[in-house]
């Protein structure tokens, strides 16, 4: 099952090893930085935040920092790869920390969903992100845990690539920045019920 319940302590041994690798999907450049694609950014910039922990260039592909929340150690990710190459920073991941994708959670933009609406699941089909089809692409199935942050649809007749690529107007903004900060709270409930309980709190 993915994200089981988290049972085991830390201890200093083992303080690298995390219990949650969280990734972010976004575009690096600077230009990106408030576009709708770039909101699972947003929560690792809050969770790094929050809880004091550095996100630094770590590889070519990502962005990276290892810190605790709670009484767990998670890694908090941001590729640098843009959000089609989203694949090749979650292999990076998963070999850098010698684990499994039943430890990753992937955060992203979801214009199916309203903005400021939050959707947890276990897994799931890529739904047309590109991001999630380059993960499921590189890992061979969807059967990993994402937290979805409603963006909302472009008008009928917009231009899809440019809504996602486009800033927010303030109204909306004001919804996802409240959102971000639930989600980021949600991080304790995952770890401490796992994702099939979470979901009751989170969506």
């Amino acid at each position: 099952m993915i994200l089981k319940k988290f049972l085991r302590k830390k201890n200093s041994a083992d303080i690298l090893k995390p219990d949650l690798i969280i990734v972010g999907l976004g575009n690096p450049e600077p230009h990106y930085a408030r576009t709708r694609h770039n909101a699972g950014w947003w929560l690792i910039d809050l969770l790094a935040e929050k809880h004091g922990i550095e996100v630094g260039r770590a590889h070519s592909t990502t962005r990276l920092g290892v810190g605790i929340i709670g009484e767990y150690t998670v890694a908090l990710a941001k590729p640098r790869t843009h959000v089609n190459g989203s694949g090749t920073a979650v292999r990076y991941l998963l070999a850098r920390f010698r684990t499994t994708q039943d430890r990753l959670l992937i955060v992203y933009d979801e214009t199916a969903l309203p903005p400021g609406k939050l959707r947890l699941r276990p897994k799931g089909s890529a739904a047309g992100h590109n991001g999630i089809k380059s993960i499921i692409e590189t890992l061979g199935n969807q059967d990993f845990a994402r937290l979805r942050i409603g963006v909302g649809r472009p008008p009928p007749g917009g231009d899809m690539i440019g809504w996602v690529l486009g800033e927010m107007s303030a109204q909306d903004q004001e919804l996802v920045d409240e959102a971000i900060v639930r989600a980021a709270d949600s991080i304790l409930y995952l770890m401490d019920d796992g994702v099939d309980v979470a979901m009751n709190k989170v969506n």
